[in-house]
């Protein structure tokens, strides 16, 4: 049995998975907001509560990940994860293999493994939360990068004018539904209330909603381009909105109809494990670096 755990900006995920990656239950507790010390407590409290003996413990996080070492850098909204050796911390305290992988990362393997890129060695994996994570894999395995930098697409510049704009404000999800959320005055992160608006085309809803997907749709076929993947996955919460895809696919073929040269177009596809993925992939990723069977 593993314990596979998935740090979040507000909270932290957890879940019990067998070696074929079924997830047998799970769980969530706040995430601490400026303490290592007190983040490696709460590791290690639910590590001690398993009820079960533990195999292996895979953790997903935010920021670049040296997988080797075990250290993190930056740490997204975790900055105080920055240089730390987090694998070591963890395994020193319960004397267990312990595994650390960037969270989209976890997403694009989970994928890999048993999701909608199975079978497409070379694929790309997006998601979409307040910034836009990426995941991607050539012959079947991740491409890390020279400052293990790879697959950082909020960090793509897509627009400049005096100050330069980057894919992870454009492509933030979160902060489309505020924007909009604010205009008609609902709370901040109400997703539900925010697609009642778009999917009953309020014109204000709408002109923000395309701008979002438009940049999207543009970032897919430049990676369909510099790739080549034979599928292009997006996940994140607002995957489940089945206007997401279709918006996306609609602008695509707009730019391709506006083009005057051939356009390649992408196949996409909705994750399939949705908020599970971290999980599901951290466990992926501890199995191979452990040379276990998946």
């Amino acid at each position: 049995m593993y314990l596979a755990i998935d740090l979040g900006g507000t909270f932290i995920k957890y879940g019990l998975l067998n070696e074929k990656g079924q997830l047998l239950n799970d769980g969530k507790i706040p995430t601490p907001k400026n303490s290592y010390n007190l983040l490696i407590d709460a590791i290690i409290g639910l590590y001690n509560n398993c009820s079960t003996k533990i195999d292996g413990l895979a953790i997903s996080l935010p920021g670049t990940v040296d997988v080797n070492e075990g250290i993190v850098y930056y740490g997204g909204s975790l900055r105080y994860l920055h240089e730390k050796n987090l694998k070591r911390d963890i395994s020193e305290k319960t004397n267990i293999p312990v595994s650390v992988e960037n969270d989209a990362k976890c997403a694009a393997l989970a994928e890999y493994w048993n999701g909608v890129t199975q079978g497409h060695p070379n694929n790309v994996v997006l998601v979409f939360g307040t910034g836009v994570g990426g995941g991607v894999m050539v012959n079947g395995n991740l491409v890390r990068g020279h400052n293990l930098s790879a697959g950082e697409v909020s960090f793509i510049i897509d627009k400049y004018d005096k100050t330069p704009r980057i894919f992870g404000r454009s492509g933030s999800a979160s902060e489309m539904v505020n924007k909009i959320a604010k205009e008609k005055n609902l709370a901040i992160n109400d997703g539900q209330g925010v697609f009642e608006y778009i999917n009953n085309l309020d014109e204000y809803a709408e002109k923000i909603f395309n701008e979002f997907c438009i940049n999207i749709a543009v970032q897919i076929i430049n990676f369909q381009y510099i790739l080549d993947p034979s599928i292009i996955a997006i996940g994140g919460g607002i995957s489940e909105q089945p206007i997401f895809k279709k918006r996306i696919i609609d602008h695509i073929k707009l730019i391709e109809e506006a083009s005057e040269f051939v356009i390649r177009t992408p196949k996409i596809e909705v994750c399939h494990y949705k908020n599970k993925a971290n999980l599901v992939g951290a466990l992926y990723h501890h199995l191979t670096e452990y040379k276990k069977q998946v």
